[in-house]
């Protein structure tokens, strides 16, 4: 007699209707639940497509049912049986809640052992993340994990079918490659064969698809895994993927154009939303001034309002001082709940480092008849008090929250302020606008300033405008990069950008950067090498699939849509990694222990 595994599954568990009542049909599964009710034994069955009510009793099969009686949470079973109607009984709840599958034989592939954390209720989930992720195997089997990685699995299917479509090639670069100071800090991989030398794990494939389009492949793409050894928090793994792209022969627009295209098909096809077309574009410098970030959320208002001339203006000595104050106003239908006490908390967010380290927040509540509620009363008169509320778009009700200090403080200030508003007042849920609000932000500075000098804000191949190539002789903080990010949400989602193809153009880069002739052969010289054989003017970006997945699924953290992710100190609580090595095994590699310091 053949088994049911032998036999091979009829359906999955989601997939029976009133359509099959009547049908004789084998499932495969884990057990979800399990009810004994004496006469009957109810299972709901579950597999990553849904749940199936079975049924077990000794009318049905005396057999099933005896060997049901055994049935604990997580057995790993098949079972043959009838559909049957429910009825009266119809559970609008489950999909397959129309039917049940009267069970006539059971088939137990494996039992379970009793469970660190129930898999069954994500509502009832009560374990930490720790014990979690040490069994990950088993976290991966909540039905709303399961949902995440359908997610996306879906998307980068479509990647590939849309990006193909339009006639892209999708190819394979190096995760071993050479190492190149600068950027994010690389993992090392010794080589056995070379020794003394190392590999880096590639922190992207950014040359090697310039290579491509210099190789004449004209357009490019990979769903490719990056390294970055860097400080881990939720958005941000050591191992991460890219939906990575590069075009030859490319403008901004026609880097946009296909990306537009594969994100509103995925949103459309996964989602069932129909997103705009073109998404909005905002230059660097307008994103800056209105909301004091490069990836702002469009989904609240609370836009920054300059003041700077009111405030001077006003003779109120705080001000005097300050190159730049900004305010943002808080509506009167969410400002009730901002008490003195909660405005002294608010002061503390903006003068923190991390959130621009302003001197301090200022404040005013606006009452019946426009005067202030406000300690700014002692120093600003009843028509300045006015006019600033008129500038800054108050009314009675409304609270006006202040910031003067140097202009990139501001902006970092009332940008912390601004997200904590959003989540504290849950003003993207009151707003009723679009849930989705992709945007791209255009025209970064090409170059940022550091104690040594000028530092690339992207790569040092991004081209700059063409128009400001002067520029990098008599003030190269003025120069703007034909650099673009995609952003969802207040998240940067992808970033990227044309790239310099001519080579005198690079090496006034180089200068700016003050690079030796040696540095940018060490670094770069295969590269340029390249670039004296006709490369075609490219340009390309770089999507992250896990934080798209992410944001598509709603989910908190990037740990929710990547299968096995580290911890927030790098390492993989199922498996120990990392793990250390004997020194047989570093040996090979011409690698010796050495005692680590006392407080490592």
């Amino acid at each position: 007699m053949s088994t049911l595994l032998e036999h091979g599954r009829t359906h999955d568990c989601g997939s029976l209707r009133a359509a099959d009542v009547g049908a004789t049909v084998v499932l495969f599964g884990w057990v979800h639940r399990r009810r004994d009710l004496g006469a009957r034994i109810f299972v709901q069955l579950r597999d990553r497509f849904g749940i199936t009510q079975v049924v077990f009793g000794k009318d049905l099969d005396a057999d099933a049912y005896a060997a049901a009686d055994g049935l604990r949470g997580e057995f790993c079973v098949a079972i043959r049986g009838a559909v049957v109607a429910r009825g009266d009984n119809t559970n609008a709840a489950m999909a397959t809640g129309e039917i049940e599958v009267h069970a006539t034989a059971l088939q137990v592939f494996s039992p379970a052992d009793v469970l660190p954390f129930n898999v069954a209720d994500d509502d009832k989930l009560d374990a930490s993340e720790a014990l979690r992720l040490k069994h990950r195997y088993l976290d991966l089997r909540r039905p709303s994990l399961q949902k995440n990685f359908v997610v996306r699995s879906r998307l980068a299917t479509l990647t590939r079918i849309a990006l193909a479509e339009q006639g892209f090639l999708e190819l394979e670069t190096p995760y071993m490659v050479k190492y190149t100071p600068g950027g994010a800090r690389n993992f090392l991989v010794p080589s056995r064969l070379n020794p003394g030398m190392f590999y880096a794990l590639a922190e992207s494939p950014q040359i090697f698809k310039q290579l491509f389009m210099v190789a004449g492949m004209d357009k490019y793409f990979q769903i490719c895994r990056c390294f970055r050894d860097e400080d881990l928090r939720n958005d941000r793994q050591p191992e991460f993927t890219q939906i990575d792209v590069e075009i030859s022969f490319a403008t901004p627009e026609r880097v946009f154009a296909p990306i537009e295209g594969l994100i509103r098909r995925a949103w459309s096809e996964i989602l069932g939303v129909t997103l705009p077309d073109p998404f909005p574009r905002m230059t660097w410098a307008e994103a800056m001034s209105r909301f004091g970030s490069d990836k702002p959320d469009l989904r609240f208002g609370l836009e920054f309002v300059d003041i700077t001339d009111l405030a001077h203006r006003s003779g109120a000595k705080i001000f005097e001082s300050a190159p730049a104050v900004k305010a943002i106003c808080v509506p009167a239908a969410h400002a009730e709940t901002l008490s003195r006490g909660r405005i002294d908390k608010l002061t503390e967010l903006v003068k923190k480092r991390e959130s621009g380290g302003a001197k301090g927040l200022a404040w005013a509540k606006v009452q019946e008849g426009g005067a202030w509620n406000s300690p700014l009363t002692k120093f600003i008169t009843p028509e300045f008090q006015a006019e600033i509320s008129r500038h800054a778009g108050a009314e009675t009700g409304s609270v006006i929250l202040i910031v003067a200090d140097a202009l990139h403080t501001v902006h970092a200030a009332l940008n912390a302020l601004r997200l904590e508003l959003r989540d504290s007042l849950d003003l993207v849920k009151h707003s009723g606008s679009d849930p989705w609000r992709f945007l791209w932000v255009t025209d970064f500075p090409l170059f940022e300033k550091s104690e040594r000098g000028y530092v690339s804000a992207h790569h040092p191949f991004t081209s700059p405008r063409l128009d400001q190539l002067p520029l990098l002789d008599s003030d190269p903080s003025q120069v703007l990069a034909q650099a673009y990010d995609l952003v969802l949400n207040g998240n940067e989602v992808g970033g990227g950008s044309i790239r310099i193809h001519q080579s005198e153009v690079q090496a006034k880069i180089f200068q700016v950067l003050g690079l030796s002739e040696a540095q940018i052969q060490q670094k770069f010289g295969f590269l340029l090498d390249a670039f004296k054989y006709g490369p075609p003017p490219h340009g390309g970006i770089a999507l992250g699939l896990d934080r798209l997945s992410m944001l598509m699924c709603g989910a908190q953290s990037l740990r929710d849509v990547i299968a096995f992710p580290k911890t927030q100190k790098g390492t993989d609580l199922m498996t120990g990694c990392p793990g250390g090595a004997d020194d047989a095994q570093l040996a090979e590699l011409y690698i010796r222990h050495r005692d680590l310091p006392a407080d490592v």
